[in-house]
């Protein structure tokens, strides 16, 4: 009977760590935390080991998962093997007995395989599951820092870590849409990214690569020596591995240097490997079905702390996701205090058994994301919210893949609007620096943003926002300042901040001069008075019109005016030059296209904006129609030179143009 329940449990770890596979080396998703999965893999091999046998599909076979199908597929030279791993400093000491290992980061990131001939990046090959992996050739051409050539002209082969920062994770999670819902850290990021179709994605995700194995250099020498290769390889151009050499001697000092490190380190990392530099003695060890014996790796130590929890905080996302966050009394992990763990989903939530009160253990997952580990109480009285916490909607449980989620079911929730809020607060619009989309979407989670008006009162949830992860006093002063700042606006940048169905930047400058910018005049202007402003045709009137007709709209515009105050920036326009000055004379309804570099502004933006401001036209190509094309060089040969040059229409430069503006001053 113990043989068959030891068999019915290698049964079902085998399931259910390759669902747990699956998940994160395919889906790019979580549903369970490297700890627990690394507790269940640790099981499953010892009974194994206890009963002699191996279930086909085992994890313990195989290395990583199958590869997505969208890229070509290679097979590898030589099969990628995974490191075997310990988290005790005694089991590494032992292993590097007396000799001298190289120590270096374990990165939390995709694989690559480099392949370069004649000096030049020929193939670039992802790991995929250590036999047959994915061809990103074009994808890491637009690395940020791989060398396309090198001086070595033999052929070369080296492995290496792609990966993305903890900064450029924060950064690119803001801008990529709904795609931010997919990834929850750096290194899901990054497998997605790497993987693209099209580089042109992968190149604006700032995707690095750092070297960590040398497989062969046609010709080269290296005495012996795993540093040597090292020291070969930066000498090419490539950026390698943080490496330090190690003995038993100062072995202790290298884990203590990184074990400090890795609390401010800003590449993800999951613990470290150690390399005997002897390559001789390391080949000859060999290796078993899985791993080589030339290596081991060290993952951290998680510190714990027991605590209990206060709070599940329901933060709805723009999906409609609500994810479960859990808060509990503040405790000390890693040098740092930490109040609040994700949850992640339902089913996690639902297999803690989770209530308030609950003496919970938690740590921080390879040292940085704070995890629930147990619950030691396991109530399971928490209950689902049926309402969202934003809204008031109902929210409905999904089930995919055997994960259940939490979702809110309101189309018009504020969570759901976040493009909305971003752009509100936008460069263009109301201009207020230190609200993130990121930041936004935290804020509406936690319930300060319901309406446009309401990011003028964040100052009523101060002593709430210091207390928040990479928020602190000063971040909330400079915040302030920068809605107060905000205050004092213009029509046009309300305009277009509000997200009125096909009112852009320039369109909102000239509904504002067209009705002397006056915000009642516009708010009950007819769709045919608004179809005669210039570049608002009648389907476009149309829409603008019932935007203001909607009572909730309405509301929403009154509720935002009490907070802001909107000066004039022109004379009226009906004054019939009366108050007009010459600059607006000059440039008012005349047409003007920019190109070049500029000098006096930041940017041909910027040159443009002061354009329209003024009454004029910007559009992009030079015709019949254009008055006058600005071009700090007036000599050159440009298509829209020549095409100036052909219709008789004058080419200025910014200097004239500001004489034009009467604005020398700038």
């Amino acid at each position: 009977m113990a043989e068959d329940r030891r068999m019915t449990r290698m049964k079902e770890l085998v399931r259910t760590l390759d669902e747990a596979s699956r998940a994160y080396y395919v889906e790019s998703r979580e549903i369970m935390s490297n700890r627990r999965f690394d507790e269940l893999y640790d099981e499953l091999v010892q009974l194994e080991e206890q009963t002699g046998i191996v279930l086909a599909g085992s994890p313990t076979t195989k290395v990583g998962y199958e590869s997505v199908d969208e890229l070509p597929k290679e097979t590898h030279e030589s099969p990628m093997l995974s490191l075997a791993k310990t988290k005790d400093r005694e089991e590494m000491r032992t292993f590097v007995g007396t000799h001298r290992v190289l120590m270096s980061w374990k990165l939390d990131g995709l694989t690559v395989v480099l392949t370069y001939r004649d000096g030049e990046l020929q193939k670039a090959v992802t790991r995929g599951n250590g036999t047959v992996g994915d061809v990103i050739t074009p994808n890491a051409r637009v690395f940020r820092n791989i060398p396309l050539k090198i001086a070595w002209k033999g052929e070369l082969v080296l492995r290496g870590e792609a990966v993305i920062s903890y900064p450029d994770f924060e950064k690119l999670n803001e801008s990529i849409g709904d795609a931010d819902a997919k990834y929850k850290n750096p290194r899901n990021l990054c497998s997605g990214s790497v993987r693209q179709l099209n580089s042109e994605v992968t190149a604006k995700r700032n995707v690095r690569f750092y070297a960590f194995a040398l497989v062969s250099a046609e010709g080269a020498d290296f005495d012996n020596s795993r540093s040597r290769q090292f020291d070969f390889l930066k000498e090419q151009g490539f950026e390698v591995v943080e490496h330090v050499m190690v003995t038993a001697d100062n072995l202790d000092e290298a884990f203590d240097y990184f074990a400090e490190k890795i609390k401010t380190f800003e590449i993800p990392s999951d613990g470290l490997v150690a390399l005997y530099d002897d390559i001789a003695y390391g080949d000859s060890l060999g290796r078993t079905a899985k791993t080589p014996r030339n290596a081991l790796a060290f993952k951290w130590q998680d510190e714990q702390a027991v605590t209990h929890l206060r709070e599940i905080e329901w933060s709805p996302s723009r999906t409609g996701l609500i994810n479960p966050v859990a808060i509990f009394d503040p405790v000390e992990l890693e040098g740092t205090t930490v109040s609040r763990a994700s949850v992640h989903n339902i089913s996690i939530l639902r297999s803690l058994k989770l209530g308030i009160g609950d003496e919970i253990t938690v740590y921080k997952a390879n040292m940085i994301i704070p995890q629930i580990e147990e619950n030691l109480t396991g109530s399971d009285t928490l209950k689902i919210p049926d309402r969202c916490p934003v809204c008031g909607g109902p929210t409905s449980i999904h089930e995919s893949d055997k994960t259940q989620t939490l979702y809110c079911d309101n189309p018009e929730c504020a969570a759901k609007k976040i493009k909305s809020f971003t752009q509100f607060v936008s460069r263009d619009a109301m201009n207020i620096e230190g609200l993130s989309e990121m930041t936004l979407e935290k804020f509406i989670a936690r319930g300060f943003i319901h309406t446009f008006a309401d990011i003028f009162r964040l100052k009523e949830h101060r002593e709430d926002i210091v207390t928040m992860e990479g928020f602190g006093t000063k971040s909330a002063d400079n915040l302030e300042e920068s809605i107060d700042k905000a205050r004092q606006t213009t029509l046009q940048r309300v305009l277009f901040a509000l997200g009125i169905p096909n009112i852009g930047v320039a369109n909102a400058r000239m509904i504002s001069r067209a009705f002397d910018e006056d915000i009642d005049r516009i708010r009950t202007a007819s769709a045919e008075e608004m179809s005669q402003v210039e570049g608002v045709g009648p389907v476009m009137a149309e829409a603008i019109t019932q935007w203001f007709e909607d009572e909730g709209n309405r509301n929403a515009l009154d509720d935002l005016l009490k907070q802001v105050t909107i000066e004039k920036t022109v004379q009226p326009a009906s004054s019939e030059g009366e108050g007009v000055t010459s600059s607006e004379n000059l440039i008012a309804g005349k047409t003007f296209v920019v190109t070049g570099a500029v000098s006096h502004y930041k940017s041909r933006r910027e040159l443009s904006a002061d354009i329209e401001a003024a009454g004029g036209k910007v559009t992009g190509s030079v015709s019949k129609k254009t008055d006058y094309l600005i071009n700090n060089d007036a000599a050159s040969s440009s298509n829209k030179n020549v095409t100036a040059r052909k219709l008789g229409i004058p080419i200025i430069t910014e200097e004239e143009f500001l004489n034009m503006l009467n604005r020398k001053d700038m």
